[in-house]
């Protein structure tokens, strides 16, 4: 089972999206197997982390600036490499295990999507094995 996403982002952020792929998994019927989610843009990732406190998606994001300024020396015409540099980093994918119809996640587990470049409309995938 394969399912597309839509997303409005604002200029850049981690949304939660755990419900979505838990609402997935639940609607596709699979008790065991696998759940890909992938996102189709190359300025955008996938990644899991806490979903618990906000202020860890807020220092991932810092840490991120941090590491990938940028830069007047980026010759990339749109002017949004520090974006591309965030989404390779990030990476487009994650794979999660599905057993008892549920995504197998650590308790302060989520999975978000990540924009670097917005505001825009984004899709993702979800993609149910069994």
């Amino acid at each position: 089972m394969l399912t597309s996403h839509t997303l409005k982002t604002g200029q850049e952020g981690c949304y939660d999206i755990t419900s979505a792929v838990r609402d997935t998994i639940r609607k596709s019927g699979a008790a065991a197997g696998l759940c890909i989610v992938y996102c189709p843009h190359t300025t955008a990732g996938i990644t899991i982390n806490e979903n618990a406190d906000p202020d860890v998606v807020r220092d991932l994001l810092y840490g991120l600036d941090r590491a990938f300024p940028d830069r007047r020396e980026f010759r990339h015409a749109e002017g949004n490499s520090a974006a591309h540099l965030k989404a390779s980093c990030i990476g487009a994918s994650v794979t999660l295990i599905v057993a008892n119809g549920a995504p197998v996640l650590g308790v302060w587990q989520g999975v978000y999507f990540c924009e670097f470049d917005g505001p825009r409309e984004r899709t993702y995938h979800i993609k149910i094995m069994y």
